[in-house]
């Protein structure tokens, strides 16, 4: 048995054990295919049960010449899970990456948008042809519920509550969280649904998901990428900016309104607290606010 039998192995355990998404499981198995290569590539014949600390470390050290301290602990940490899950299932009793450090790593947030931008981005959009109602309604939805890409180029007409105000969401690791959905967002996904997308040939395994290509398919993660990229070099916008920039903006946006962090915490999806500080950009103007406008004490 060989590398590609544990890594199969491997990617079951994720998937139905841990209930990992499909780009997540492709993303830990990427790591492990890295470290394949290296040995292939330097002769090292070795079985993932019988590769050693030295060997690891070998390949550690080769792939930080080639990434930042980011990619490189999130190799290690993708490296740490495997070998333990090797242990879990007794195929070896010892880790060879347990003494093996991450490089320390800097929290970057990405840019966020301000409302004039966003309105910008959303104004350059050419609303004489089909896609362009389309393009409108998926900027509006990404940054009117905070949604990861996935969740959007996944989101299905049946995921559709606006009677109740809510959309289901589908997040990592196939769970599912309601957003809430405003009356605006609602206004231009209908205009698209209703009027534009019943023009497009939908293929039958497609015929529930709300955004859709001009073939009729599920939009890629890519291509909404590049519809944004591209709206942001017409108006001239010099930040690097990309689908999640609208998810933080959106978190941003409602922390400095005085949306409480528990709930964006609920609408974002993420299990911990912590990931979602992450997104919070706040100036120290915001927060000497907040002190001045929720202390007991202010006014003493």
């Amino acid at each position: 048995m060989d590398w590609k039998f544990y890594i199969k192995s491997y990617q079951s355990y994720l998937k139905i054990e841990r209930g990992l998404s499909k780009n997540t499981v492709t993303n830990y198995s990427f790591d492990i295919e890295r470290l394949c290569l290296f040995l292939e590539q330097n002769k090292i014949d070795v079985s993932p049960l019988k590769i050693n600390e030295e060997t690891v470390q070998q390949f550690i050290y080769f792939i930080s010449a080639q990434v930042n301290a980011r990619s490189q602990a999130r190799i290690i940490s993708g490296l740490k899970s495997f070998f333990s899950y090797l242990i879990f299932e007794d195929y070896r009793s010892d880790n060879p990456m347990e003494l093996i450090e991450s490089p320390k790593t800097t929290r970057k947030l990405p840019d966020t948008l301000s409302l004039d931008e966003i309105d910008a981005l959303i104004a350059a959009i050419d609303l004489s042809s089909k896609e362009g109602e389309r393009n409108r309604a998926m900027l509006e939805t990404l940054y009117g519920c905070g949604l990861r890409v996935s969740e959007l180029v996944s989101l299905k007409i049946s995921d559709l509550f606006f009677d109740e105000g809510f959309i289901k969401i589908t997040g990592k690791g196939n769970k599912e969280r309601f957003v809430p959905i405003a009356s605006v967002t609602q206004k231009y996904i209908t205009i698209y649904k209703d009027n534009v997308r019943p023009e497009v040939p939908v293929k039958k395994e497609f015929s529930d998901t709300l955004f859709l290509n001009r073939r009729g398919g599920q939009l890629t993660r890519a291509m909404v990428f590049t519809i944004i990229n591209n709206l942001a070099t017409q108006i001239g916008l010099k930040k690097k900016i990309s689908p999640h920039t609208f998810r933080h903006s959106f978190a941003t946006h409602l922390l400095e309104n005085g949306a409480d962090l528990r709930s964006i915490q609920l609408m974002l999806g993420h299990e911990s607290i912590t990931t979602t500080e992450i997104y919070l950009h706040l100036d120290r103007k915001f927060l000497t606010e907040v002190l001045e406008n929720c202390h007991p004490r202010k006014n003493m």
